[in-house]
């Protein structure tokens, strides 16, 4: 049986110090794993990792077939408590000079959701949903 979890999610990094600076702008302490060639942040329930782009395509043996400027199908979500901190969040990140796809907004389902692409257009959902439960660390449990 394979395990139902996600422990650790890997960017590939096209400018590794630029993306790494970019997550330490938004507050991100980064872990002592990081090194030059990878950056390691803990967040409530996943480790995210930065890692440059052409050494994972070579590690999971694929051709590197996109870059910075290609969409991506994958979105990060960094679900909160409360409504107002989905509009703090993304005023943060439009201070660290993130490129905001859609500001915050009452979503259909009833939640508050808004949306930001870093450096590298990896895309990401600030969203608070009301039926979300948080364990002591901040990582969603459910919805």
């Amino acid at each position: 049986m394979v395990p139902q979890r996600v422990s650790l999610l890997t960017i590939g990094a096209y400018n590794l110090p630029l993306l790494r600076s970019f997550y330490q702008s938004i507050g991100w302490e980064e872990t002592e794993f990081s090194s030059d060639s990878y950056a390691v942040f803990k967040t409530a329930g996943v480790i995210l990792s930065l890692f440059p782009v052409e050494e994972l395509a070579k590690e999971a043996g694929v051709e590197l077939t996109v870059s910075p400027e290609t969409y991506r199908p994958v979105t990060f979500a960094i679900n909160v408590d409360e409504p107002k901190q989905v509009d703090a969040i993304i005023e943060q990140i439009r201070k660290a000079g993130a490129r905001i796809l859609r500001e915050p907004s009452d979503a259909f389902w009833g939640g508050r959701t808004a949306y930001f692409a870093d450096p590298e257009n990896n895309l990401w959902e600030a969203a608070w949903n009301p039926d979300a439960v948080f364990d002591e660390r901040g990582a969603m449990i459910s919805f």
